[in-house]
């Protein structure tokens, strides 16, 4: 099994670096061997799943190994990110095949998933981190693929994501000190105690700011315009989700303890469900495809934040089980986005419509992505929502009523986004389009029969995947497959898809057309305040960030101004005027050096003299 080990690593790796290592006129030929390699990856994460395998090399001095093991939720993970990247990588092979970029783009795929491997496999802090900022570095170089604008992107985001690194360095670093060794295996601390508690806050916001939760959210839907549409599917669609979320995980149910009712599982939940709302609102007033997907892409974060910082089986099972459901539903969407921007030539809402009768198959594979998502049953979101929402109940009604809220507003975005598409009159720029190449159809038609099988027989991811990465905390509960197991709160989610669906009919007649359907929102007491500031530069807390830094950078110059003022003006200035009085008193006559000897004896004799 250790081979299989090195395999994962090795092999995406070892791939991604000769697939960059080409001459500019082999690269067209590159995704021969980066669909080679992803193929053997996923052959190597199955050899690895429930294998127990494990490594351990010496690397350093004070207890730093390089150390891999497998676990039930690394090997999960594994297998999970190896089927994901390989069909986005059959996508991207047609998609940007007359792309200058393609053949580093597949290079920098397969790096990144080289070092998700090596993040999720690491059994050691400092190998954590090196795997960890090893997929910073090939996120900053993918977005850039994307030309000159996307590069002020590339740095947005790369700031953004490397703030949560650092945040995660400290983190680790007050980890070693409480336990004293950097081993995953030996470590399990409470989360009690000032150290405790910010170890856990810094390492979770590392965790968080991987996975595209507010507040490291803003760079997503600029990425979405900007970068190349396959890089949204691989990373913020599935391997930012699935790596984020199982250090989130880890660090809730493995490196610390996590238990209900304490504050930082409180922060945990409020963190989560203000993601839920708050992204999904800005979702529901998008008019461009892709960016109403990226924003739908940090709102599901949420969930699976607020599922795992309930600290109780059903929403740490159902956070998990949500994690895997929207990286497949997830990059279907994109895949579907994709597929519509090659064909159409255009993302923008307005120009799009009645694209299910030049693009059936696209439109279906959509269609069962966005039914997933909106949680309508059977299709996979539909259960792994329930068991959030059976989570967060049993931790307060409010709680309930944030993932409730979002589900709403989900589904309603998603009726207007499928509308606007893919039904209704054929807009100009999609009466010429024709259906997307079959090595485009091919991920997106597996992925859709995924969130058919995993919601129809959703015992098999749950037993199998997700269960047992929580198994020393499920001793004595339910398995959770098969029939939500509160049918109350089920009822309750079906009556609010079809209150959107009955909302978003009057919509459209009231307005005449589905991309006017989110208007009523838009223009709703409380939302429009909200849709008012989001619109304000002081909305995005990286601009925050830039205007502070720029005070600041304004602020230092000023200073550095006036100390060289201070050495360079003022001293010379006082140094000349001291020496001008200096000359003007010392006249070279006896009789004014007489007077001034006098008046100091004068002025030594009376102080003497009112000393005594």
């Amino acid at each position: 099994m250790t081979g299989y080990l090195v395999a994962s690593l090795a092999i995406p790796l070892g791939a991604g670096l000769a697939v960059l290592a080409l001459p500019a006129r082999w690269r067209r030929c590159a995704a021969v061997p980066a669909l080679v390699a992803a193929g053997a990856n996923l052959v190597a994460a199955a050899g690895l799943f429930r294998s127990g395998a494990a490594m351990r090399l010496p690397w350093a001095n004070y207890g730093i190994e390089f150390a891999l093991r497998v676990t039930p939720l690394s090997g999960f993970i594994l297998a999970a990110a190896a089927a994901l990247s390989f069909l986005v990588l059959l996508f991207a092979s047609s998609h940007l095949d007359s792309h200058p970029a393609q053949g580093r783009f597949l290079g920098l795929a397969l790096l990144t998933l080289g070092f998700a491997n090596g993040a999720v496999l690491a059994d050691n802090l400092i190998v954590l981190l090196f795997f960890w900022e090893g997929m910073l570095g090939t996120l900053l170089a993918m977005i850039a693929l994307g030309g000159r604008q996307a590069v002020r992107t590339a740095m947005k985001a790369f700031t953004i994501v490397a703030i949560g690194d650092l945040c995660m360095m400290f983190g680790v670093a007050l980890v070693w000190q409480m336990a004293g060794t950097f081993s995953l295996s030996d470590i399990e601390l409470p989360v009690s105690g000032a150290t405790a508690s910010a170890a856990f806050c810094l390492m979770m916001a590392g965790a968080l700011a991987k996975g595209g939760a507010m507040p490291f959210h803003s760079w997503i839907p600029d990425a979405a315009v900007d970068a190349p549409l396959p890089f949204m599917a691989l990373l913020p669609g599935s391997l930012e989700k699935l790596t984020g979320i199982y250090l989130a995980a880890r660090i809730s149910f493995g490196l610390f303890v996590l238990k209900p009712d304490t504050w930082v599982s409180n922060a945990m939940m409020a963190v989560g469900a203000a993601t839920i709302v708050l992204a999904v609102l800005l979702a529901l007033v998008q008019k461009d495809f892709k960016k109403l997907l990226s924003y739908h892409a940090i709102s599901q974060v949420g969930y699976m934040v607020l599922g795992i910082g309930t600290a109780v089986p059903a929403g740490m099972v159902g956070g998990l089980f949500h994690m895997l459901n929207n990286a497949l539903y997830k990059c279907g969407l994109f895949l579907a986005g994709g597929s519509v921007e090659r064909q159409a030539g255009t993302t923008d809402l307005a120009r799009l419509g009645g694209l299910a009768r030049q693009m059936p198959v696209t439109a279906v594979c959509f269609f069962i992505a966005a039914l997933s998502i909106s949680g309508v049953p059977p299709f996979n979101g539909f259960f792994s929502k329930e068991l959030v929402f059976d989570g967060a109940l049993e931790r307060g009604f409010g709680w309930y009523l944030a993932a409730l809220g979002g589900a709403f507003f989900t589904a309603a975005s998603f009726l207007k986004l499928g509308h606007a598409a893919f039904l209704g009159s054929p807009a100009a720029a999609s009466r010429q389009v024709r259906e997307a190449p079959l090595p485009m159809l091919v991920p997106m038609a597996a992925i859709a029969a995924a969130c058919i099988l995993f919601g129809v027989w959703n015992r098999l991811p749950l037993s199998a995947f997700i269960e047992p990465s929580f198994a020393p905390y499920l001793e004595g509960h339910r398995s959770f497959g098969g029939m939500p197991g509160n049918a109350a709160v089920a009822g309750v989610s079906v009556a609010v898809l079809l209150l959107a669906w009955w909302s978003h009919s009057v919509a459209v007649r009231r307005s005449g057309s589905a991309l006017g359907a989110s208007d009523i929102f838009h223009r709703a007491p409380g939302l429009a305040q909200y849709y008012r500031a989001a619109e304000t530069p002081y909305a995005d807390p990286y601009d925050l960030g830039v205007r502070a830094a720029g005070i600041l950078g304004r602020a230092a110059w000023a200073c550095d101004r006036a100390v060289d003022w201070v050495y360079e003006r003022f001293a010379v200035i006082c140094a000349s005027s001291v020496s001008r009085a200096i000359r003007t008193a010392h006249t070279g006559r006896y009789a004014s050096y007489l007077g001034w000897i006098l008046a100091g004896a004068a002025i030594v004799a009376l102080a003497y003299l009112r000393s005594m």
